[in-house]
């Protein structure tokens, strides 16, 4: 051995030794014979260092796994000596090797045993237990050896070839054969004599066993003599845990249903009677929390066997199993209370099975109506938030429920119509049920909601809310249809909204009252005259002028959605709610100092509401042009008195802050253009001269030399919202804001910019084509000016900045030619069209990126089709046997053009689609042009060239899309 080479070893030696280590390990590894002295050092326990037999065991590790069928006869052997010999030296040890490399030996071990269990060590396990016997030393690595066997054997987690998934089949078939029995009586063996001197080691075998008991014949586990041992561990403290996830898994075994129910029972029985069942004296929560996930199984594999038992309609047994399940629901109660939620979570999945146990039957019992309100009170006790939950840093939705309890809760509501009317409740005492308490959502002329606390009144507001999951409706008509359902969800409404409980003094019920409000909207369509009470606290302290700003916050987005359903039953109320919640669309420049009541976020929901209302009130277009410029004139005032106070501010930090402030400004205008829609236009509403001076006012904006960035994204974004809005009225206004964001701008601002053009050129056509053709060549100047600029070879960013760049520009390209604006290019002059078009012919080829070739495939196509026929633009037809049709068969051939991105293979089709489309235009031309010139220049053989051209001239251009698809490219084959 190489003992400097063996220093590197140590994890604290210098980088020059650990160098030379490595590279001893890689020699070793690649010797036929090297390794042998490693195998030597095991046995002979020569060294001491942990890491040095650490790495012996690696070395011979390597040789197993991946050089075993190479190794002689003899060198076969030597391992076998080897590994005999090292866990014969650990008998005899004081104190057992570190666990990392008794981790190690087992996985060796494990590995030699897969290679030659079957072939060339049949008595590995007779060997290692008749070695072994009971030496604790020795105990250990045998169990550790059958757990790592299992991982490479048995774990369904591990990804296997066909050939290894076939091998180990073999060899679990022959351990149950021929050794399965002596494991198993080893196993109880060592429980038995280590379970009260040896815990670790007695875990250990639990361990082993709950894997090994998925396989092999669970009546060498299941029977009194294993399971009594099991259970007498259950009282050991050191042990119980283990001993509980061995039971899980001997419970878990896939068996006959009958068989399973017989063997879930007698545990029962056996448990019971060992006390287990009292869960309230029981004070180690990690403990029960094992216990739990234990009797969840159980009561699952009931569930499993109830329903292979009715499906094979064996109505005796199926009916015993449906007894043995009822049994364990008190104990499932007692779990899914206990205040610990790992213990009540473990029970959950029981729960839910059992409640759709209940669905199926025909006809329920009164201990299963008991039962069902028991789950339902337990699981209300664990939705109700603690005293100590801290509400200032998170606070309560309905979004964010205990997650672990949702699902029963919903199958509790799901089955809450019969059950209730089964129990002889009338439905409204349904809403007191769902409560859990009567004073808390009850319809008590008392009110005595006031005096509950905020988690009984929380709750019970949020399971209403929860109501609505449990009862799925088509958009949320849960009024409608059914007229059971909605006639109690409509009193459940009723008294939501009338019984005073919005004004409870507790964010959570807050939130809790308005969330459920907006779930249940068309309520209000259907009771329309409970509207203006909820008005009300939407717009006073208990909403948008709550204490808590995360109240307002929600309550503000809630509002909004709750105005867009219900405006038309607002009408009379449009004045008063604007009046009340004009604080509330104020600006808030920087300056101020005072703490707005909404964030800007916020106060986009608030403009857009006030939208709605005035857009879709039923007053004439006058009324509505007064209310909207009242609206947005102290907008557009405010606006101009911070661009001037932004253009003559030197300090950065205030320039942002004026900077944030204009943007939003723009952004709360823009917003308020949502409410329009195409039966109320800005046109038929009046308001067109109100947004015309907000433009007025914003497009100065452009020009401010500072905060150029946010200010010029903001007025773009307006201007999309105006090209929709406005329609023809806005061109006035681009020519110059064309101007301005064309200036000393960067990839991004262009990148953005361009959409806008390309959204005006789509909706107006031939209206902006002057405008358009006077535009076209400064933006594609300014666009290639940036492109061109030198940037850092690892700058990632720059890169990406071009690349979306390029895609823009060729999309604009693409939406000039679909919009038959072929003139805005053609009138360009010969130079500049001929610059234009070899950018298209570059895009297709040199760049490797699918989406913009696609796009510049689009295009070739597109001017083929519109210059390449009779009568079109003088000397295309030469430029597409020149570069088109080049491009069209050498973009495939690049070495970057993936066949396998979805991206690339449409571009493949559009260049097909491009090839075709000059079929069309040139006819028979074409194909001589590629029969005698093109493609024999590329040397492509003439049986090939034929089978193109004969494809190509098929009507339909499926046929050749496929055949490009298919042969990816002429040249290739």
């Amino acid at each position: 051995m190489d003992e400097q080479a063996l220093l590197g070893l140590n994890p604290n030696a210098d980088a020059r030794y650990r160098q030379r280590a490595m590279a001893y390990f890689e020699q070793l590894k690649e010797s036929q014979d090297a390794w042998e002295v490693c195998a030597d050092a095991l046995a002979k326990g020569i060294y001491n260092d942990d890491h040095v037999k650490f790495f012996l065991f690696q070395v011979l590790e390597h040789q197993i796994k991946y050089r075993h069928d190479a190794l002689s006869g003899p060198q076969q052997q030597l391992i076998r000596e080897t590994l005999m010999k090292w866990l014969q030296g650990q008998l005899m040890n004081s104190q057992p090797e570190k666990p990392f490399i008794r981790n190690k030996a087992a996985q060796v071990f494990a590995l030699t045993f897969v290679m030659e269990y079957l072939t060339l060590w049949p008595k590995f396990f007779f060997d290692i237990l008749s070695l072994v016997g009971l030496n604790p030393n020795g105990v250990d690595v045998y169990l550790r050896t059958l757990m790592a066997i299992d991982a490479e054997v048995v774990d369904r987690d591990t990804l296997h070839s066909t050939e290894d998934t076939r091998r180990n089949t073999l060899i679990k078939d022959t351990m149950r054969e021929q050794c399965i029995p002596n494991l198993v009586e080893s196993w109880f063996q060592i429980l038995q004599a280590y379970q009260q001197t040896q815990p670790e080691i007695t875990c250990q075998c639990l361990e082993v066993v709950g894997s090994y008991v998925s396989w092999i014949d669970l009546n060498l586990i299941a029977n009194d003599r294993f399971v009594n041992l099991l259970l007498s561990q259950m009282s050991v403290e050191e042990l119980r845990e283990e001993a509980c996830d061995c039971l899980f898994e001997i419970v878990n075994k896939g068996m006959d249903p009958v068989d399973k129910t017989k063997l879930v029972e007698s545990l029962c029985q056996v448990l019971q009677s060992a006390g287990f069942f009292h869960v309230e004296q029981e004070e180690d929560v990690d403990f029960l929390a094992k216990f739990s996930r234990l009797v969840n199984g159980m009561g699952q594999s009931l569930v499993l066997s109830w329903t292979k038992l009715v499906k094979a309609g064996d109505v005796k047994a199926a009916n015993d199993t449906l007894q043995a399940l009822e049994g364990k629901v008190p104990l499932l109660l007692q779990l899914l209370v206990h205040a610990d939620d790992d213990i009540s979570a473990n029970i959950v999945a029981f729960c839910y099975d059992y409640l759709h146990v209940l669905k199926q039957l025909p006809q329920l019992t009164d201990q299963q109506k008991a039962n069902i309100e028991a789950i339902m009170l337990a699981i209300m006790k664990k939705l109700t938030y603690d005293d100590e939950y801290n509400f200032d840093n998170e606070v309560s939705s309905c979004s964010e429920n205990k997650s672990p309890f949702l699902p029963p809760t919903r199958e509790y509501i799901r089955l809450t119509p019969e059950l209730l009317d089964n129990l002889g409740h009338p439905w409204p005492t349904g809403l007191r049920s769902l409560s859990g308490n009567r004073r808390v959502a009850g319809s008590n002329p008392d009110r005595s909601w006031q005096t509950a606390s905020f988690m009984e009144v929380e709750v019970a507001v949020r399971l209403v809310y929860m109501l609505g999951e449990a009862l799925p409706a088509s958009h949320g008509a849960h009024f409608t249809g059914d007229a059971t359902k909605a006639s109690v969800l409509q009193e459940m409404m009723r008294t939501l909204v009338s019984c005073g409980v919005s004004g409870y003094q507790h964010t959570s019920v807050s939130l809790e009252f308005f969330e459920t409000v907006v779930r249940y909207e068309k309520f209000f369509l259907v009771e329309p005259h409970h509207i203006p009470l909820v008005l009300v606290a939407f717009l006073d302290q208990r909403g948008l002028r709550h204490g808590s700003p995360k109240v307002r916050s929600r309550v503000a987005y809630l509002f909004s959605r709750f105005v867009k359903t219900l405006h038309k039953h607002m009408n009379a109320f449009i004045e008063d709610i604007l009046r009340q919640i004009q604080d509330l669309l104020e600006l808030s420049p920087p300056e101020n100092g005072f703490p707005a009541l909404l964030t800007s976020d916020d106060q986009l929901f608030m403009f857009e509401t006030a939208g709605i209302l005035i857009v879709h009130g039923d007053g004439p277009a006058e009324r509505k042009q007064g209310l909207m410029r009242s609206l947005l004139g102290p907008l557009m005032e405010a606006f101009g008195l911070l661009l001037d106070k932004l253009s003559r501010e030197t300090e950065a930090e205030r320039q942002a802050a004026l900077g944030d402030c204009l943007s939003h400004a723009v952004g709360f205008a823009s917003r308020t253009s949502k409410a329009f829609s195409n039966k109320q236009t800005v046109k038929h509403c009046g308001c067109t001269q109100v947004y015309r001076d907000c433009l007025q006012a914003f497009l100065p904006a452009l020009g401010c030399p500072v905060q150029r960035g946010p200010l010029r994204s903001a007025v773009r974004s307006f201007l999309h919202r105006m090209i929709i809005c406005l329609e023809e009225e806005v061109l006035p206004f681009v020519p110059a804001a064309s101007e301005h964001m064309l200036k000393d701008c960067e990839a991004k601002d262009l990148q953005e910019f361009i959409p806008l053009i390309s959204q005006i050129t789509a909706k107006f056509k031939v209206q902006v084509s002057p405008f358009l053709q006077q535009v076209f060549m400064p933006l594609v100047v300014a666009i290639f000016e940036i492109l061109g600029r030198p940037a850092e070879e690892n700058d990632q960013t720059a890169a990406l900045e071009k690349q979306m760049l390029r895609r823009s520009y060729f999309t604009f390209i693409q939406t000039i030619a679909s919009s038959g604006m072929n003139e805005v290019m053609a009138n360009q002059g010969a130079e500049n069209i001929e610059k234009v078009l070899f950018t298209i012919i570059q895009g297709a080829v040199d760049f490797p990126d699918p989406i913009a070739q696609k796009t510049c495939f689009i295009v070739l196509s597109r001017l083929v089709e519109l210059w390449g026929g009779e009568g079109g633009m003088v000397g295309f037809p030469d430029f597409i046997y020149k570069h088109i049709v080049p491009a069209c068969f050498l973009a495939p051939l690049k070495p970057t053009f993936d066949l396998t991105d979805a991206q690339t293979i449409l571009t493949l089709s559009e260049c097909a689609l491009t090839l075709k489309m000059i079929y069309n235009k040139r006819g028979p031309e074409f194909i001589q042009f590629l029969q005698q010139d093109y493609l024999p220049s590329l040397q492509v053989a003439p049986e090939i060239t034929q089978e193109l051209c004969q494809v190509l001239q098929q009507p339909d251009v499926k046929v050749f899309k496929n055949y490009i698809k298919v042969s990816a490219n002429p040249l290739l084959i």
